[in-house]
């Protein structure tokens, strides 16, 4: 098993109010899964993969992740464990503006001291698979949305993760740049990468191999 999650609770303080926001969440994921967790706004699951991800702690409840415990790890580590085995792909696509292409996906490697030849043959591997290779020295400015969005599947792909967490990739784009993107989630998949992403969208999910639900906090 990649990853086990048990009996996760989450919730946040305002003034005088507890917002609950997980709620007992369970879940196991194999290496080489693809799941979708499907919810409206609001109902915990971007929250959830933050924990996932190691960007956020629960309250109570286990993580278990390629044989870990992540919540008994330090900062550092939680960092470290990020920067070699963990890839993130946002909806805003989080590029900084006056990078080139290359440049944005070199980024997680400020975190990983790979070797710099291995570092600059996976940024070019990563910048192949999602087909901008013609665009590499171009910034975000002069890049589309869907070009964009690949761009920030490359920065995921180029540290060869164990496991990619999708928030809502398609949210931002136009329905031909979607099919482009999840055209490129399943050549991962088939790849076999790991992928959990988080989706209000029924054709989004429907990509993927399994698909849960999540309801205010809990995970069906």
């Amino acid at each position: 098993m990649l990853l086990e999650v048990k009996d996760i609770y989450k919730s946040y303080h305002l003034v005088q109010n507890e917002i609950l926001i997980l709620q007992g969440v369970d879940l196991s994921v194999k290496a080489g899964e693809f799941i979708s967790i499907m919810g409206t706004s609001g109902s915990g699951k971007s929250t959830f993969l933050h924990i996932l991800g190691g960007l956020d702690t629960p309250d109570r409840g286990t993580y278990n992740f390629n044989n870990r415990d992540m919540l008994n790890l330090s900062d550092t580590e939680r960092s470290r464990i990020r920067a070699h085995q963990i890839g993130f792909v946002f909806q805003t696509f989080d590029l900084l503006p006056e990078l080139t292409v290359v440049e944005n996906i070199n980024l997680p490697f400020l975190y990983n001291n790979a070797n710099p030849e291995k570092r600059a043959l996976q940024v070019s591997s990563a910048i192949e698979k999602v087909g901008l290779a013609h665009r590499k020295t171009h910034r975000p400015v002069e890049l589309s949305g869907g070009e964009m969005q690949r761009v920030a599947i490359a920065r995921a792909l180029a540290i060869q993760p164990k496991l990619i967490l999708a928030d809502e990739p398609t949210g931002n784009l136009d329905s031909k740049s979607s099919l482009h993107i999840l055209d490129l989630f399943r050549e991962l998949h088939l790849s076999g990468t790991t992928i959990i992403m988080v989706t209000h969208d029924e054709k989004v999910a429907a990509i993927s191999e399994r698909t849960l639900h999540m309801t205010d906090g809990c995970l069906q």
